[in-house]
């Protein structure tokens, strides 16, 4: 059964860090390419950042990029999210999502999620 644990989340005031983790039971965790969703009360969920299965491309909402980075730990079957200097908008549940299949497309869009996690909460104040 594949399960994706998020943890990591919390209340940060603004210009905080935070380092979500997301640590996954996934058969060839290695060949699956990953990525982090958000969604903000209210709104649609939508995505944050995504890293190919070896971790040699990523890429960010223009949102969060030049403050947010994405990484993995194969050996660990952990995917991270470094995020620095937080805003109030970045205020969301924080979803840990797996693509749909081994060596498969690169995780940008909802249609390319395979599993999604149970979702972490970060808070961020003025």
């Amino acid at each position: 059964q594949v399960q994706l644990v998020e943890s990591g989340g919390g209340l940060v005031q603004t210009g905080g860090s935070l380092r979500l983790s997301c640590a996954a039971s996934l058969p060839r965790f290695d060949t699956y390419n990953m990525a982090w969703f958000r969604q903000a009360p209210g709104k649609e969920r939508e995505f944050v950042a995504t890293i190919t299965w070896g971790g040699g491309r990523t890429d960010y909402a223009d949102s969060v990029k030049d403050r947010f980075t994405i990484s993995r730990d194969n050996t660990k079957t952990t995917v991270y999210l470094q995020m620095n200097s937080l805003k109030p908008e970045d205020t969301a549940v924080y979803y840990c999502a797996a693509g749909l299949n081994s060596w498969g497309k690169i995780v940008e869009h909802f249609d390319d999620v395979g599993y999604w996690g149970q979702g972490t909460q970060v808070t961020v104040s003025s």
